[in-house]
């Protein structure tokens, strides 16, 4: 048996239909989720997050390419001037209103040569940070397909029960028409009328009742794939099972595709990567720097330079080194290897719990298919004890206190054979998701 790649139509055993009365098209499975992934805000917020992961994983923003800065600037000055010159080489100077100006104008290079493969490894991290966005996403996309298909179950368990009590009730309709001849032509009394009567509107209050869950049960599910909480659909009220699922499948398909404990293990990778570059911090840092200046001034005030430019373009290389900080990064290196035990202790609880939640599941299952046979023979036998019994009250032989308990056991039976199936059916939803297998 494999799990891996079944198309979701043959997965969940979709079926097809359409309302007879208002011609409602049948929701297939398959196009409530399709419509919950596109409308559910958890999911768009989780890509959006997927998207900045990606953006983020670029070689600049590693350090692997250069940083160029351009500055420029102008500056106007109005100054006054009194002065007077030694050995009276000329006149004193005596200006107000002096106008002056400077512009420059420069551009500056710097590029990371070698960081003690820092860079190498802050783009590996910016992978396996991208590739944690994406787990998470699938995380996501997982558990919404498992509810969706859950809830879409729970909408059938709802519609068979509607048609279980109605069942009922059309027996105690028949039972009441006839203890009311009865009574009528002096062959019954008026105890079984009224009894009959009161059973009558007990199960017509429950199959309200019911009705009212299957309508609040299909507004969740509206709610649930975002669109307008009264839109009418309908189901084919058929709850299928796929063949008997394998626990030893199921725990290696889930070691090895489980999206949470996928993303757990990625980031352990992100914390040994961690230490790596927090390592690297220790080592020097050689940068390759170059630049271009230009200057330009206009000076009014009549003495030295009047008007000039001047250019220059410098280059060489810096290295950089930690030689003492107080042991601070000593204390980062230990405690990035500590984030990385505490990611390996949280990997190896996810793989208990997920071992757990797998045998508890499976225990779960398990009993519902054995309470399914059995239910399904006990609701073969209290149909015909139905029949039998109705034939029985009819001519007299039975009364109207054994109908009604015969009537009881076969609405039970079926009710129990209804939540054995469904139970099965969430059940196998949730090992399914366990194990990763529903995408």
């Amino acid at each position: 048996m494999k799990l891996v790649g079944l198309p979701l139509i043959l997965l969940f055993a979709f079926t097809f239909g359409t309302f007879s009365v208002q011609a409602q098209e049948t929701l297939r499975l398959e196009d409530a989720i399709q419509q919950g992934l596109q409308n559910q805000f958890a999911i768009q917020i989780a890509k959006k997050r997927e998207k900045i992961a990606e953006n983020d994983n670029t070689l600049g923003n590693a350090g692997f390419l250069p940083t160029i800065n351009g500055t420029t600037a102008k500056n106007y000055a109005i100054s006054g001037l009194n002065q007077e010159f030694f050995g009276g080489i000329r006149a004193p100077l005596n200006q107000s209103g002096v106008r002056s100006n400077s512009s420059n104008a420069g551009v500056a290079m710097a590029w990371t040569l070698y960081d003690g493969n820092g860079m190498f490894i802050l783009k590996n991290r910016f992978s396996e940070l991208q590739q944690l966005g994406a787990k998470q996403t699938e995380t996501s996309i997982e558990n919404l397909i498992a509810l969706i298909s859950t809830t879409y179950y729970d909408i059938i368990r709802q519609e068979l029960r509607v048609n279980n009590f109605k069942k009922g009730l059309e027996i105690s309709n028949d039972r009441l028409k006839l203890a009311k001849d009865r009574y009528e032509v002096g062959q019954g009394s008026k105890v079984d009328y009224y009894s009959a009567q009161v059973d009558f509107n007990e199960d017509k209050a429950l199959l309200l009742a019911q009705e009212q869950s299957f309508v609040n049960t299909k507004i969740s599910f509206n709610a649930l794939l975002v669109r307008a909480m009264q839109t009418e659909f309908n189901v084919q009220p058929v709850i299928d099972l796929l063949p008997k699922l394998s626990l030893v499948e199921l725990r290696d398909l889930a070691l090895k595709q489980n999206p949470i404990l996928l993303a757990a293990i990625v980031n352990k990778r992100i914390t040994d990567l961690d230490i790596k570059s927090t390592q690297s911090l220790q080592m020097p840092q050689i940068d390759l720097l170059a630049g271009y200046n230009m200057n330009q001034v206009e000076n009014g005030a009549g003495f030295g330079v009047q008007r000039g430019t001047s250019n220059a373009m410098s280059y060489g290389l810096r290295a950089t080194v930690n030689i003492f900080d107080g042991y601070n990064q000593k204390r980062r290196v230990q405690n990035a290897k500590i984030n990385a035990e505490i990611a390996q202790l949280q990997v190896d609880e996810l793989k208990n719990s997920l071992s757990s939640s797998l045998e508890r599941a499976y225990v779960t299952y398990e009993n519902a298919l054995n309470l399914i046979n059995l239910e399904s023979e006990n609701y073969t036998i209290a149909k015909q004890n139905i029949d039998i019994a109705f034939d029985r009250f009819k001519v007299g032989i039975a009364t109207s206190y054994e109908l009604r308990e015969v009537q009881r056991n076969a609405v039970a039976a079926e009710t129990r054979l209804i939540e054995a199936k469904f139970t099965a059916k969430s059940v196998e939803i949730e090992l399914i998701r366990l194990s990763g297998g529903i995408l």
